[in-house]
């Protein structure tokens, strides 16, 4: 059974206000508004003077479990939203595998989900270590992304996005953070340019919180559990309002959804899972036994639900 080895976040030391991004870019002051005022959003981490190694680099370097298991490491994974992140030839995955002595390792970056895919690269990464053979056998996946373009820096009257990044260790069987399950709900009539389309935008954002539901209530049937059972909730951290709406529509406490990252970290692309899954543990709120899901939704568009147990 898949589960979570480990896991490791860097967040940049610079703090920026939605205002600053908004000027940056070009944002109405009605839009500022939505965002701090109804999504809760108020301001994000980012590393303006760091490349995209640089930030993977980073996360890596933050997880002391890596250290003496590098042998260990059959796959590295970057799950990643956008399709394009570095001008070819440069390759910051295959430049950090050498860096960390993991050159042994298959190497790919995972991408077809957009802010869901670190759910997927999970997913992946388990499959692929249950096929080795090897018990002891790693796979470390890494999430994180640079906002080097206006599309990566927003989501039309949605989200802003952040440069956080993570690092997590996946074996193929383990005692802690095991996943239970993985549910998926792909809606491909919403791939586009929302930014240009507000009729696609307005129709998506209509579908946006049943299709969730619809995800989140799959992968608690597959688990066998009920949402009572469900400790924590990890949500990615688009913002605050999608989530409370969601928490009244299936009736589940929002005090049990970590959203202190939402307006302190930003929405870090694919990197929110495990953002939000490092609050919980060094937080405390979460008990060996415990039963928790992590949600996300990506652009595109994708739904995914995945339940561990602590």
């Amino acid at each position: 059974m898949t589960a979570l080895e480990a896991v490791a976040v860097h967040l940049p030391p610079r703090l920026e206000s939605i205002e600053d991004v908004g000027a940056r870019i070009g944002l109405t002051p009605r839009q500022l508004r939505l965002f701090r005022r109804f999504h809760g959003l108020d301001q994000v981490r980012l590393d303006p003077d760091g490349t995209l190694l640089d930030l993977l680099d980073a996360a890596v370097r933050a997880l002391p479990e890596l250290r003496g298991n590098e042998h260990r490491v059959r796959y590295l994974l970057h799950a990643r939203s956008m399709p394009v992140a570095v001008p070819y030839p440069l390759n910051p995955l295959h430049e950090l595998a050498g860096r960390f002595g993991l050159g042994h390792a298959n190497a790919f970056t995972v991408s077809q989900q957009a802010c869901a895919t670190s759910l997927l690269a999970v997913d992946l990464a388990g499959r692929l270590l249950a096929d080795d053979g090897d018990p002891e056998a790693l796979a470390l996946v890494l999430a994180g992304e640079k906002t080097f373009t206006r599309d990566a820096q927003i989501v039309p009257d949605t989200s802003v996005f952040a440069e956080a990044s993570a690092a997590c260790l996946v074996s193929a069987d383990g005692e802690r953070d095991r996943v239970l399950s993985y549910a998926v709900r792909q809606r491909p009539e919403f791939d586009g340019r929302l930014a240009e389309d507000p009729d696609l935008l307005n129709r998506y954002l209509r579908e946006y919180q049943p299709t969730m539901i619809e995800a989140v209530q799959a992968a608690l049937d597959q688990a066998g559990l009920n949402l009572s059972e469900i400790s924590l909730l990890l949500p990615h951290n688009v913002n605050q309002a999608s989530w409370r709406m969601i928490c009244r529509e299936l009736d589940y406490p929002v005090e049990q959804v970590v959203l202190d990252n939402v307006p302190a970290v930003g929405h870090s692309f694919a990197a929110d899972a495990f953002v939000n899954l490092r609050t919980a543990t060094t937080g405390g709120t979460l008990r060996p036994g415990d039963h928790y899901l992590i949600a996300a939704a990506g652009v595109g568009a994708t739904f995914s639900a995945m339940v561990i147990r602590h």
